[in-house]
């Protein structure tokens, strides 16, 4: 006989969070929303910890390189898309490793020999134009000079033009030497001037550049989440059918955590994965798994080894799984019963498992909701889709500015890894839809007013931490008719102009 769970299937929207005692301490400022991505000892720190508990999904209308780099800058952290070939994520991931390191290696060469055409070529594939000239044209060879945007005119100079006459030559550059402290080079570059200081050996070969944009980003980022190394923190989406190719392409790349990207995480290939990274890497590649609704999945993916667990079956708002397929659970009602899950574990392991809540977000205060119900860090699509830094293109559709998404189970992604369930590698029926969202604009703009948001709510619940939440906060069920009050009701509403 099945087994019939007498608990209604909830979604956030049926909540409301009840004010706590807000003391002189809960003003915006005091917030922290720093929060543990990966399992932990109690008591211990993680080996991610989030500034922001948001992270973007594993989509190919989010997660690209542009916008890890800008969610990175901000505080959280994205996770590049595993539905395209390995060397394509890659090299994604490469390209937010390389953003910002304090002291980055040059992925753009040439030698004097070169033409301009050559210089507007590789300005165009690599997107930035700080060129290295050396005598082999490789990114360790003998520095012979230095070409930026202010050297030539594009639409002036002869494109035949070798580089050797129109490139800063050696000796008018200012250069540090190899082993030079990163302070010591930021403060070469302010007291000269300067955009640009290439660091050499002894034997005058390149070794790095150091960028004053570096400088000036992380000053007006306080929160960029960033490793040891000065680099950009970044995750990948992998599946379970390449992933002893995938992951080491991917750890090689310099990718910091990883996360296997199913619409039904609660399976013997999950663990298959998990288990094979864990003992290959000796336990040192950090991978969460998902997605998950109940206890059962909950430990049956810790069991295995996963780091954190994605909770969240076809609430994404263009995912069609349960219409589909009739599978899933509320958000809100699958968050409580994992957390639950949660502390049972860690009562009995004293060790902490992050819970990834995904999808089911329709409001900014839903945010603080799933927080509240034992979410670690929330995961997101559609919020991330609509800003500029997501890759997919804006439109105008009658007066209105748009942006493209779609889900992963639709067939414009045609991501079979993430939705078949073995046998011939096709895409057998959708579970996701194409679609467009609103546009937003930049990212840092929205999220300083959503982030905004959630440091009131919590202010208003007593709460300076997301820990604090989780342990004070009151919550209450709505019925249909409140929820109709607690929007305007009763008024004209003036026309926007």
């Amino acid at each position: 006989m099945a087994v019939y769970l007498n608990d209604v299937s909830r979604t956030f929207g049926e909540y409301l969070l009840i004010p706590g005692l807000t003391t002189k301490l809960c003003v915006p400022s005091n917030i922290s929303l720093r929060t543990p991505l990966v399992k932990h000892k109690v008591g211990e720190m993680p080996a991610i910890r989030l500034n922001i508990p948001f992270v973007s999904a594993i989509m190919q209308s989010v997660s690209g390189p542009e916008l890890a780099i800008g969610l990175a800058r901000n505080g959280g952290l994205s996770f590049i898309f595993g539905s395209q070939p390995i060397t394509d994520q890659v090299e994604m991931v490469r390209k937010v490793k390389k953003f910002k390191a304090g002291f980055v290696v040059s992925d753009s060469n040439l030698t004097p020999e070169h033409r301009l055409a050559d210089v507007l070529s590789l300005i165009n594939k690599m997107g930035h134009s700080t060129i290295g000239i050396t005598d082999d044209g490789t990114s360790n060879g003998k520095l012979l000079g230095l070409v930026t945007s202010r050297d030539f005119r594009a639409e002036k100079d002869d494109h035949n033009m070798k580089v050797k006459y129109f490139m800063t030559p050696f000796d008018k550059l200012i250069v540090g030497q190899a082993g030079i402290a990163l302070t010591e080079a930021n403060q070469i570059i302010w007291d000269n001037k300067l955009n640009t200081l290439p660091i050499i050996d002894k034997d005058q070969r390149l070794i790095y550049f150091v960028f004053r944009k570096d400088y000036d980003n992380h000053r007006e980022n306080p929160y960029e989440l960033s490793g040891a190394d000065k680099t950009l923190l970044v995750g990948a989406g992998i599946n379970t059918r390449d992933y002893r190719e995938r992951v080491p392409a991917l750890v090689d790349a310099g990718v910091d955590v990883l996360c296997i990207d199913s619409s039904d995480g609660y399976s013997e290939w999950q663990s298959e994965t998990l288990q094979w990274i864990k003992t290959e890497y000796n336990g040192k590649v950090l991978v969460g798994a998902g997605n998950i609704v109940d206890k059962e999945g909950f430990d049956y993916l810790v069991n295995a080894g996963a780091d954190f667990v994605k909770v969240g079956i076809g609430g994404g708002s263009i995912c069609i799984t349960r219409e589909q397929k009739g599978i899933g659970r509320g958000q809100a009602t699958a968050l409580m019963d994992v957390a639950q899950a949660r502390r049972e574990y860690q009562k009995k392991t004293g060790i902490y498992v992050p819970i990834c809540s995904d999808g089911g977000l329709v409001h900014d205060y839903h945010m603080v909701l799933a927080l509240a119900m034992g979410a670690d860090f929330l995961m997101m699509g559609r919020y991330f889709a609509r800003f500029d830094e997501s890759p997919t293109k804006k439109l105008r559709i009658g007066n209105n500015y748009v942006k493209e998404y779609w889900g992963e189970g639709s067939n414009r992604a045609q991501n079979w890894q993430r939705y078949d369930m073995g046998g011939t590698e096709n895409l057998k029926f959708e579970e996701g839809v194409d679609s467009y969202v609103p546009y937003a604009g930049k990212m840092k703009d929205n999220l300083a007013i959503t982030l905004g948001k959630i440091r009131a709510t919590m202010c208003s619940c007593g709460s300076i931490t997301i820990e604090e939440l989780q342990k004070q906060a009151k919550i209450t069920l709505v019925s249909s008719t409140s929820i109709v009050e607690g929007g305007a009701h009763d008024v004209i509403l003036k026309e926007q102009t």
